[in-house]
């Protein structure tokens, strides 16, 4: 039944033919791709590619700004600073971008948020070399920083789906999941090298060079991120407000599986988010080993090797379906692993249960990521996706306090393993939210 109109035969306007009915049952999965689909597109090829560097050079400016911001002021305040600034922007614009990404050419927005990332790399690289940095104007660039993100997000997601059409956008998504992993996982080593062999002034002055390929893609592909709506080259040109895009709350909540995909994605982010590696140092002194130094790198590779690993494998063997069941199962495994993490006391251990747990969160959220996105009304898709960044992204927020106040109480293990519990807790609602009725004003089962 249309959650919109109450008609039993109607899909509703905008959602695309090959997407389920709000009635499909919870284990009737969505059509899958081939395998590697979306790597059958050029751009999308060489988008994947520079994304992954992309996102490469922003962690290697969080490796190299960090270290010099505790070596200059020793500040536990700014550390925690450092954390919410990069995703309050997630948090309280990401609508407001995806409304922009609605409506405006999405390869400039994308080209907007890379040369962001390159200013404030080059600010870095003046302040470091003329000894004027202050608290305030590290705070101000780590702002500006978080902006960049959320700004390239929405735009993102609609140029994929530009690149490779709603048939194979499961592939593109995952892909770029996993190459935006691999970013993650190599950005501390390239960061530390650079730190070490070039020096805070030249190594984050050398890492604007590494957001250039992308930045130089978009001025050369011929995809804006709308060229397959029927209304390519009409884009609407009205201001839009920050208050404005909020409006997208109220029509997103007649839809029940994107309530349930965004709350999913969100319940991740609140209770485990950040928190998992930030954690890590403390977590890795009792692990048993030789070394906590030897535990904590281990740990580290694991966590990003899980999400590499993951896309690799989901996307190479199509053995998990692109389905509702599949992201709660995902979130609910990634629930368990977290917890089974915080309470483990042997490192190789540890570090298996990390890269089982990474394997899940790339699996849910790539699944989540890919089923707002095919059922959100054609032209709010960016304000739809801004939504679910809030949730995906911004919610990381939370697990500073899920996790960082919450353990200065009860210690960090017990408050992360805690936070997992809760985490499978809230998957267990959402899952009872859509099979259950009475849990809804409308009569429909998803």
């Amino acid at each position: 039944m249309c959650a919109a109109c109450g008609v039993p035969t109607h899909v509703p306007t905008g959602v695309p033919a090959h997407v389920p009915a709000l009635d499909q049952p919870l284990d009737q999965p969505l059509d899958q791709p081939a395998r590697f689909a979306a790597l059958r597109s050029g751009p999308c090829r060489m988008y994947l590619g520079g994304a992954a560097l992309a996102m490469m050079a922003d962690n290697i400016e969080h490796v190299i700004t960090y270290w010099v911001l505790w070596q200059k002021f020793h500040s536990p305040a700014l550390t925690g600073f450092e954390v919410l600034s990069h995703w309050l922007p997630f948090l309280l614009l990401s609508p407001y971008f995806g409304a922009l990404a609605d409506r405006y050419d999405c390869r400039r927005l994308i080209a907007g948020a890379q040369v962001l990332f390159m200013a404030v790399s080059a600010a870095w690289g003046v302040l470091f070399a003329t000894g004027t940095l202050t608290v305030w104007n590290a705070c101000v660039l780590l702002i500006l920083h978080g902006m960049a993100g959320a700004l390239w997000g929405p735009a993102e997601q609609l140029l994929l789906e530009d690149f490779v059409g709603p048939a194979d956008l499961p592939s593109a998504i995952r892909l770029n999941s996993t190459a935006r992993s691999l970013g993650i996982l190599l950005g501390p080593v390239v960061g530390s090298a650079l730190l070490l062999g070039l020096g805070p002034v030249r190594g984050i002055l050398a890492n604007i060079a590494i957001y250039l390929p992308l930045t130089a893609l978009m001025a050369r592909t011929t995809f804006t991120g709308h060229r397959r709506d029927p209304a390519d080259g009409n884009l609407t040109r009205e201001r839009i407000g920050v208050l404005a895009a909020a409006r997208v709350f109220r029509e997103v909540s007649r839809d029940r599986v994107l309530v349930a995909m965004i709350t999913l994605a969100g319940l991740g982010s609140f209770f485990v988010g950040s928190a998992m590696q930030t954690s890590m140092p403390a977590l890795a002194a009792g692990m048993g080993a030789r070394s906590t130094g030897t535990a904590y790198g281990v740990l580290l590779f694991a966590n990003g090797l899980g999400g590499v690993l993951g896309g690799l494998l989901l996307e190479g063997t199509g053995w998990l379906k692109l389905s509702v069941r599949a992201a709660l199962c995902g979130t609910a495994v990634y629930g368990v692993t977290s917890a089974l993490f915080a309470f483990s006391h042997d490192f190789r251990i540890a570090a298996l249960l990390l890269v089982v747990g990474g394997v899940a969160n790339l699996a849910a959220l790539s699944i989540t990521q890919t089923v707002v996105q095919l059922r959100a009304p054609r032209d709010k898709r960016g304000q739809v996706i801004g939504l679910y960044g809030v949730g995906a992204n911004g919610m990381r927020i939370g697990s500073g306090l899920t996790v960082g106040v919450f353990g200065a109480v009860v210690g960090l293990r017990a408050s992360l393993g805690l936070s997992a519990v809760a985490l499978c807790a809230g998957t267990a609602i959402v899952a009872i939210y859509l099979v259950y009725p009475k849990f809804h004003k409308q009569n429909v089962v998803t």
